[in-house]
């Protein structure tokens, strides 16, 4: 029977000699740190805020970040991330054309008021420009094209945006339109747009680049993206904006800077000059407070998983990349670091296979979850071996048994 395991670190982790201290359960305790515990030197206005790291995945300053907020135009990120999975499963060109219905345009275009691609009643548009209109331009007229010609109306698209970031494990966020136009209905977290923008970063490094483009033309006007941190020289590249009387003023911003990426949400604020105050602040103090340690390098031995029945007892566990932590400059706050898997494995194990993971705590506060993989392949082992680890596994068993522990 399984149970929940707890491996040791590698013995080459602890060694002495490594970079960050004279082993990786001494480096965990004495280097490591709280992030969120550190976080709270830091104080925004936004209402709802969150920065996150791309690379470690670590949040390094949150509020309010998984209460619903109204999404504004941040929600057509969404939008964007279904044409993007269509056009990455053949379902759409970027060259095929997206017409623009008299209800795209009465609604979202120049008779509406609001933010607006110009688009023509009754024309076709390249899907690259629509992208670029929804993107750059925050065209109400294009998002609203772009679902019809997806769905065949808005709030069949609603239904398809939720389905798809559920997929990508965001469970609040509610989409209800492809405009962010206000909705009872229509609810995001700040943390799940930071996700939400970490997977279209990641996964669509091609399309990513439009959200940095600083202006785009159609109809005869020139518009500029709305995001203020791309003026900024931050190492800004993305994402979107949001602002309707429902929300207050919000973003969704990313700016790079010595190869670290931080992505930022704000919502909630009172001016345009606020919101990118405070992203500007968030993303200043993410890339000045925090240093990247890095604990394990690309390939290296992290540690070791039991094996039932194989030909070898244990099986040797790596991260698929380096493994590093973001660690707040000048603190020595104390982390724990284990490897848990559901154990002993079985045969046969296939190398790749992911069969544990690395947890780096503070107390009940989880700060790095990272994925480890079967180092090697380990086949089935003699019947003597077999009926070894049958005898100590029903033996190991018993004493779970008895002491209450599965």
């Amino acid at each position: 029977m399984s149970a929940l395991c707890y491996a040791k670190l590698s013995a080459a982790a602890l060694s002495p000699g490594r970079r960050l201290g004279n082993g990786l359960l001494v480096l965990l305790v004495w280097l490591g740190l709280s992030v969120a515990a550190h976080a709270q030197s830091f104080q925004s206005q936004a209402p709802f805020a969150v920065l996150l790291d791309s690379d470690t995945g670590a949040v390094l300053y949150e509020k309010a970040a998984d209460e619903l907020m109204v999404p504004a135009s941040m929600a057509k990120l969404a939008t964007v991330l279904v044409a993007f999975q269509d056009i990455g499963a053949g379902r759409l060109s970027l060259d095929g054309e997206i017409g623009i219905s008299e209800n795209a345009w009465r609604k979202g275009g120049a008779p509406s008021g609001g933010s607006a691609m110009f688009a023509i009643v009754n024309s076709r548009i390249k899907l690259s420009d629509i992208l670029q209109g929804i993107i750059v331009q925050s065209g109400n007229d294009a998002s609203i094209a772009l679902a019809e010609a997806i769905a065949g109306d808005e709030p069949t698209f609603g239904r398809i945006m939720t389905e798809r970031v559920r997929a990508l494990g965001l469970t609040k966020s509610v989409f209800r339109n492809a405009t962010g136009m206000a909705d009872p209905q229509q609810r995001v977290t700040a943390r799940e747009l930071a996700l939400l923008a970490e997977h279209i970063i990641k996964t669509y490094p091609e399309f990513y680049k439009i959200f940095g483009q600083r202006e785009f033309t159609w109809n005869k006007i020139r518009q500029q993206n709305r995001n203020p941190l791309l003026a900024m020289d931050i190492g800004a590249d993305g994402l979107k904006t949001g602002n309707i009387d429902e929300s207050g003023f919000g973003l969704v911003g990313s700016a790079v800077q010595n190869g670290q990426r931080l992505i930022v949400v704000v919502n909630g604020l009172k001016t345009g000059r606020d919101r990118a105050s405070e992203a500007r602040k968030l993303l200043e103090w993410g890339f000045r407070a925090f240093e990247r340690r890095q604990l394990f390098a690309d390939g290296e031995t992290v540690g070791e998983a039991s094996v039932y029945g194989g030909e070898k007892g244990r099986v040797a566990l790596r991260s698929k990349g380096a493994v590093s932590l973001l660690m707040p400059r000048g603190s020595t706050e104390r982390l724990a670091a284990r490897i848990v898997y559901r154990g002993p494995l079985t045969v046969p194990v296939q190398e790749g296979a992911e069969v544990a993971r690395l947890l780096v705590t503070r107390g009940d506060t989880k700060t790095l979850d990272v994925p480890l993989y079967a180092a090697e392949t380990v086949k089935a082992g003699s019947l003597q071996s077999r009926a070894l680890d049958a005898l100590f596994e029903a033996t190991t068993g018993w004493v779970r048994k008895a002491f209450g522990r599965s």
